[in-house]
């Protein structure tokens, strides 16, 4: 059922499974990271010998982190007092610090000479008229943080950390459960599923086309057609569709010039394809010199270093900007202007996702509209990596990519759709960025793929690169941070102060260049760089390199911190039992099974480090350490670095995910300190665990991480680089690479013309940015026949496993054929008539797999790609070798409202199995409504109130009956997802399990939370009508239920005591609507709607009308309506729409859900109704099928209703006879 969680607005429920759940709960209530800002008295005193002293209470023993620890932990009130005002503080006042110094360089150097004085003493423009909007992102140039106070405890004892975890006990169940439950709700409206209020920028003028006289809007497509000067040939220049396929394959799938010109010299080839070329060599021609150049070409230049001559490739970056801006396939996704999203009406929750939501965007445009209003902002983000492109030869690229940050992030780090957004510079920095300044400020006029005409300022934004590379463009010495000035030494502290480096000191040190080289290396050296003689930075308007280094997922946490972790691991549990464990899980679609362990692994990579993680925590779960020291502060430190990586790649944050963040790593701070008491580390300066603090504030400047992870731009380089060699002679290689690879994009340019003219020209519709679900769009499918036609129920139960198959079956029929019939039976009556029960076959059809995929949920032509699978597969002989059973564990839904984890059940999938269709009417009244698709499954415990308080997993049993396995028969459909479940292996693992037995040789586990993900609970219809618009899910249902106010009958239960809304249905009793007029069925929440006259339709469904993009209004208006309407028909007969009791939606606030809420709101319809009426719905999801089911509603059939983008989505209409006089 929907959710609502106010009067009128209905909202999506959240959920108890989360994406990458991970609960970062400590042993300890307090938990919290104090922050204390700059301008506050220090908390400390420093002693003589490095030692810090509590100001609150004296004691002077204590390390930097040992400091943090104790005041956070201490009983003294004192400290308490201390540590609670340090909490209440913010970081803003120590932002607001920094901004008087950055403010005043960023203003100056639009200014001649070089001033830059205070803020204060320069002369501003005057003020626009959004001038007075919130200063809320005006940091956003300084970023500082200031001491975040909760680190590690100083050297507890083992006995003392027991003492306190019993202290705890009594309390921990209740805390955790509170404390999972606020993170769950944090979670769900970071998933906005209570939609999100967009907040444009104040001037409506930013990011507006221009309107210049004269000047027409010719789409990009349509100029390149004009280049081909052929209006009949959508292939020209190739002379038909069968010689363009072929080109196109040679270019993009083929092998090398010289097979393809053996290929065409085969006698006949060419003739019969009819193609104008003999060899590769001639299509080389047409490509060069007939097909337009859709990207700018390279350029060759030979620059002299230190004596030294290189020759450097490269494009001139402001063509490059143009191809990118003014490219057809992104016009419609394209950004233009920074917004603010939030999760609420008040909007006190923002939410961060694409680089227009970050606080850089809109700073930025503040900053520009104060010299020229009205542009708009391109930001450009560069990456560089030096590669290998020979395996052997010692063979190297330095390639340069750029991208823009006008275009989604979705499509931008996707390479393999074709549409590269990366391009590669093969020259020096600054001879590539110079091109920008001109225009940064004063703006160039671009096209977008569409034809509109803006004036663009393309502005540096962000600088991707792993640490190296980072060093090398700041000018940071090895071991600093290249972002902030904290000490080598201090770079272990989450609580040491930290500012972003000064870029106007630092632009001052590069100036001493002209005052001879011995000042300028004493000023650079002063400010903390390396003598850098004009880096590409140095003279970019609004730019600063410092705050441009972006977060690196891929080499900062998992190449770094958890190629760290591994290694600490290992030397605390040793390499035996670890890799013993590795060897002996279960297999899971999600998970890798590494067979020979993980710790003799070398040149581990980055994807192989994320499987690893994946079942990490799990596996050191009761593991014993030396000198039996607590391993609950191991596991506490792997499960907050652990959940700080997760985090971290969050698609969309949100100021309450952002605070998560922050405590996960406080986590792993607050028990690190086991591993110098394991003798495994004396410090934990690494500049890799320094660089996580920096990932708040980076998040909400540029967005999410997966706007700059450097793992897409390895990926480019196979696409790009090593492709690029390999198509080559390996002679002046460079020179090839490039016209290789230009021959590549024009190839790709001209199929993305030839789409268009096959498509007839279609413009799409501007596409609306939203925040992206951290919950899979995604469908169950089956294959279309059995992987097995003909099983016998004997090799059911000794080659699948399913050992009380028969007795499942038999009450599973047994239960089924009573229909409707409300009264329920117990365990033993049902038992009772199961044993009357005949099978009229002996075989079953069997299938071996069901699979989750992929749904384009973003409307960004996403390939179908399975996400989740469920195996189970027989037992069967290979030659001489006994292959084992495969039977995945999963999760399924057993409660009717499958919204949180008490409505699952985790099972093990033994079976999956379909009725023949001629025994169906033999077992079944005609008025049942079978599932198609049915599995046998094998129950373990139901959920615990709370996860373990150290790992935070759940801990899982087998569930028996007199010492048997319970097993039931379910439906396919209500199987959620897979799940993984990880032996409890004790203080060592039993050598005589394996991965293939351990489900039946183990008889606890935990359940790995890190491959679950939160089920989807967004109808697909409500997707459709709202034309994937969430903020536009409330005007919807505030329509529907003001037309139902005035029309209908609408149901509210409350509670007594508080009077607030528990749950709400809307009802139309017969003839009080209609429908004749304008029927809507909103069948995702079991809901419709009728506008039947100027009045309902006033009452907010034509401003939803308004809201909709042109072509979910026109579905609307001519497609819904009359699509739907002779399905109801048909489905209702005898009965009609008028003679009904429609319900309209019914939700329940998921507080007071499970307490019949939901059952009495239909009840008090129920008997009102006659028994001549009937109660009609309809639905679309699985979840709510089963929810009528379980209250009696007869299924009446279901059809497909189209979509305004062809999409189909399958309406299921429910009936119940109504019990009044």
């Amino acid at each position: 059922m929907a959710a609502v969680h106010g009067p009128i607005l209905p909202a999506h429920p959240y959920h108890t499974l989360t994406l990458f759940h991970f609960d970062i709960v400590s042993a300890s209530s307090s938990s919290l990271t104090p922050i204390v800002s700059a301008s506050s008295s220090s908390p400390t005193i420093i002693t003589m010998d490095g030692h810090r002293t509590c100001s609150a209470c004296g004691r002077d023993d204590l390390t930097v982190t040992g400091l943090s620890q104790h005041i956070a932990k201490s009983r003294d009130p004192r400290c308490h007092a201390l540590y609670s005002q340090s909490r209440s503080r913010t970081n803003n006042e120590a932002l607001n610090e920094a901004n008087e110094a950055e403010l005043a360089f960023d203003d100056a150097d639009f200014f001649e000479g070089d001033y830059n004085g205070n803020e204060d003493e320069l002369e501003r423009p005057a003020a626009s008229e959004h001038a007075a909007d919130s200063d809320e992102d005006d940091f956003d140039d300084h970023l500082l943080f200031e001491p975040e106070w909760e680190a590690a405890p100083s050297q507890p004892q083992a006995d003392e950390d027991n003492d306190l975890d019993l202290l705890d006990d009594a309390f921990a169940d209740d805390e955790l459960e509170d404390q999972q439950n606020a993170r769950q709700d944090i979670e769900a409206r970071a998933r906005g599923h209570s939609g999100f209020v967009r907040v444009p920028y104040p001037d409506p003028c930013a990011g507006r086309r221009s309107m210049s006289h004269g000047s027409v809007d010719h789409g990009a497509n349509a100029a390149y057609g004009a280049h081909l000067a052929n209006d009949e040939n959508p292939y020209h220049p190739f002379n038909s569709q069968i010689e363009w396929e072929v080109a196109r394959w040679a270019k993009l799938r083929g092998a090398t010039s010289t097979a393809f010109s053996d290929l065409l010299s085969i006698d006949g080839v060419s003739e019969r394809l009819g193609l104008s070329f003999k060899n590769a060599n001639e299509l080389n021609k047409i490509i060069d010199h007939e097909l337009p150049t859709g990207r700018p070409k390279f350029k060759r230049e030979q620059v002299v270093v230190a004596g030294e001559s290189f020759d450097v490739y490269y494009r001139d970056i402001i063509e490059c900007i143009k191809s990118l801006y003014g490219d057809p396939d992104f016009a419609r996704y394209l950004t233009f202007a920074p917004e603010r999203h939030y999760t609420d009406e008040d909007q006190t929750i923002r939410l961060f996702h694409d680089m227009h939501t970050g606080k850089w965007w809109w700073n930025t445009q503040k900053k520009l509209d104060q010299h020229r209003p009205g542009g708009t902002i391109i930001p450009i983000i560069i990456s560089t990596d030096k590669t290998q492109v020979t395996m052997f030869r010692n063979k190297s690229a330095y390639p340069m990519y750029l991208t823009i940050g006008n275009i989604p992030k979705e499509i931008r780090r996707k390479p393999s759709r074709g549409d590269i957004s990366f391009w590669p510079i093969y020259q020096l920095l600054d001879l590539s960025t110079s091109p920008i300044r001109p225009h940064a400020v004063e703006g160039i006029n671009m096209r977008s793929g569409d034809g509109a005409l803006r004036r663009c300022h393309p502005l540096f934004a962000s600088f991707v690169g792993d640490y190296p590379e980072q060093l090398l463009a700041t000018g940071i010495k090895f071991g600093d941070c290249p972002k902030c000035d904290v000490e080598k030494d201090d770079t272990e502290s989450n609580t040491v102060p930290l500012h972003l480096r000064n870029i106007g000191e630092v632009l001052d040190a590069l100036a001493a260049l002209d005052q001879g080289n011995l000042a300028f290396v004493r000023a650079c050296a002063a400010v903390g760089i390396k003598p850098l003689i004009h880096p590409f930075w140095e003279g970019l308007p609004f730019a600063n390199i410092f705050q441009g280094v972006t977060p690196d997922v891929l080499h900062q946490l998992y190449q770094g911190l958890v190629k760290h972790l591994l290694a600490w691991l290992e030397a605390a549990c040793g390499a035996t039992e670890i890799d013993a464990r590795c060897r002996r899980l279960p297999p899971n679609h999600h998970i890798r099974l590494f067979a020979k362990g993980i710790t003799t692994l070398s040149r581990v990579s980055g994807t192989e480090h994320a499987q690893i993680c994946r079942f990490l925590l799990g596996i050191i779960i009761d593991i014993r350490l030396p000198n039996n020291l607590n391993a609950g502060r191991l596991l506490r430190a792997v499960r907050g670095l652990l959940d700080f990586l997760y985090l971290a790649q969050y698609p969309c944050h949100s100021t309450e995910t952002l605070q998560l963040l922050d405590e996960a790593l406080d986590l792993f701070h607050e028990n690190k300190l086991i591993f110098v008491e394991l003798g495994i580390r004396n410090n934990f300066n690494l500049p890799k665990l320094h660089a996580a603090r920096h990932y708040h504030l980076m998040i909400m400047l540029f967005g999410s991480t997966d706007n700059y992870n450097t793992e897409y731009t390895e990926r480019l380089h196979i696409d790009l680089a090593k492709d690029a060699y390999r198509a080559t002679n390996h002679k002046d290689e460079f020179a090839q690479m490039t016209r290789w690879l230009e021959r590549k994009e024009k190839i790709l340019r001209h199929q993305k013309y030839v789409s268009w003219r096959l498509a007839g020209g279609h413009q799409a519709d501007p596409y609306h940015s939203r925040p992206p679900d951290m919950t899979f769009g995604r469908e169950q499918v089956m294959t279309k026949h059995p992987s097995a036609k003909s099983v016998s129920l004997e090799k059911l139960a000794t080659d699948y496993g399913a050992t009380h198959f028969r007795d499942a079956l038999a009450r599973f029929i047994a239960q089924q054929s009573r229909g409707n019939d409300p009264a329920p039976l117990d365990s033993q009556a049902l038992d009772v008539l199961a044993r009357d029960i005949h099978f009229p076959f002996h075989r079953l059809p069997v299938f071996h797999k069901v699979k989750w995929c992929s749904v384009d949920a973003r409307g960004h032509g996403d390939a179908h790609v399975t996400l989740d699978s469920v195996h189970a597969k027989p037992q069967r002989n290979v030659g001489a070798h006994l292959t084992a059973r495969r039977s995945d564990t999963a999760l399924v839904r057993v409660g009717m409202n499958a919204k949180d984890l008490r409505d699952f059940r985790v099972g093990q999938v033994r079976v999956m199995f379909t009725f023949p269709p001629k025994s169906i009417p033999l077992l079944f009244p005609p008025t049942v409504h079978l599932p198609t698709h049915l599995a046998y499954v094998e129950w373990f415990t139901p959920f615990p109130p709370a996860p373990d308080r150290n790992s935070g997993l759940y801990k899982l049993s087998r569930s028996l009956r007199g010492g048997e396995t319970v097993a039931s028969i379910v439906p396919v459909a209500d199987i959620e997802r897979s799940v993984h479940l990880i032996p409890r292996f004790g203080v060592i693992a039993p050598r005589e399990w394996t991965s293939d037995t351990v489900l039946e040789d183990c008889d606890t586990f935990w359940l790995n939370s890190v491959v679950m993900t939160a089920p989807s609970n967004t109808a697909p219809s409500v997707d459709v009508m709202t034309g994937g618009n969430k903020s536009l899910v409330g005007p919807l249902f505030c329509a529907m239920i003001r037309a139902c106010e005035l029309a209908g009958r609408v149901y509210i239960a409350t509670v007594a005591d508080t009077g607030a809304v528990a749950g709400l249905a809307l009802w139309f009793a017969p003839g009080e609507v209609l429908w004749q007029e304008s029927v809507i069925f909103i069948v995702g929440y079991t809901t419709s709607f009728t506008v039947r006259s100027d009045a309902q339709k006033n009452l907010g469904f034509n401003q939803f009308l308004e809201a909709l993009s042109p072509k979910t209004r026109e579905w609307w208006i001519n497609t819904y309506g009359s699509a739907l309407a002779p399905f109801i028909t048909t489905a209702l007969s005898p009965h009609t729409v008028e003679s009904s009791w429609y319900l309209n939606c019914i939700c329940v606030d998921p507080k007071y859900q499970r307490q019949g809420i939901a059952t009495n709101l239909i009840k008090v319809v129920e008997q009102k109704a006659s028994t001549t009426s009937i109660l009609a719905l309809c639905t679309d999801t699985d979840d709510n099928v089963a929810v009528y089911k379980a209250l009696h509603f007869q299924y009446k059939g279901e059809a497909p209703l189209p979509g305004p983008e062809d999409e189909c989505i399958n309406v299921r209409c429910f009936t119940k006879p109504g019990t009044g006089v």
